[in-house]
């Protein structure tokens, strides 16, 4: 054997990549203080749900990101891929009592499951991305010129702003540019991952066209979101030691204009995914 001969890439299993969807879906719910989202011990700005509405929702999801791995694993069409999506849609909302606790993450992470699954090997973050592309984007692409009836796609579609839909065709740029980058610089630094992970969320609310706000709180609401999240980063973000304090005000502040960041939340869940298996 060749001692210089390049390290084989570790080999990924369907139930690896499922598993590590279902640990970063936790991972966003436990994080606190974040502003106006459910967390363990709080509602944030919502009243159809709480940590209980969301454990049940993760636990019914958890044999979709498997599933859709294994989809990716034999080259499945996108057509396959969103009937699994919807499918693990209809699963969630029977779990929740009709309400929508994950239908981002669905979407967002079951396509990252399938990339995953059709690489089938550890990668860096940019192979899964140019995979996702290559596999999916045409299809992407087309999906993102129809028409959304859901409440994020209207309010995007009314304010001209991405869409998710639109987000995923050009293959999650601010996932891959903005949020995972800044969880794993925050990790080498030293950060706690709580403190890497609040200031991948805020980093990611900054810079999204988050549908979710929109929906919320109109264009006024994206904007301050957007300016609230750039001056905590710009104030030393969660490794301050004001950070936590600040954080714990914004959230209070979300609450009150009942704004809610669901978009950046999904986005931060993938990047602890990119996290664990990149």
């Amino acid at each position: 054997m060749n001692p210089r001969a390049a390290p084989v890439p570790e080999t990924l299993s369907a139930q690896e990549i499922g598993r590590a969807a279902v640990l970063s879906l936790y991972d966003e719910l436990a994080l606190s203080p974040k502003p106006g989202l459910v967390t363990l011990t709080c509602r944030g700005s919502h009243d159809d749900m709480d940590a209980k509405t969301f454990l049940r929702s993760i636990l019914a999801l958890r044999g979709y990101f498997v599933r859709i791995a294994e989809l990716g694993a034999v080259g499945a069409p996108f057509e396959a891929l969103e009937r699994c999506g919807i499918d693990a849609e209809a699963r969630m909302l029977r779990a929740t009592g009709g309400v929508n606790t994950h239908r981002g993450a669905i979407f967002m992470l079951g396509l990252l499951c399938a990339s995953a699954g059709a690489v089938g090997r550890r990668v860096a973050p940019e192979a899964l991305r140019a995979t996702l592309r290559m596999r999916w984007g045409e299809a992407l692409s087309k999906r993102a010129e129809r028409p959304s009836s859901l409440p994020g796609g209207i309010a995007a579609r009314r304010y001209q702003l991405r869409s998710a839909s639109a987000e995923a065709a050009l293959g999650f740029p601010t996932l891959f540019e903005t949020a995972a980058p800044v969880l794993r610089h925050g990790l080498v630094l030293g950060l706690s991952r709580t403190q890497a992970q609040l200031d991948t969320l805020f980093a990611t609310m900054a810079v999204l066209d988050d549908s979710n706000l929109a929906h919320r709180g109109g264009l006024p609401g994206l904007r301050h979101a957007q300016q609230a999240a750039r001056a905590f980063i710009a104030a030393g973000g969660a490794g301050h030691p004001d950070g936590p304090a600040a954080a714990e005000a914004m959230a209070q502040d979300f609450i009150r204009r009942r704004l809610s960041p669901g978009g950046s939340a999904d986005t931060l869940a993938a990047a602890c995914w990119l996290q664990r298996l990149c």
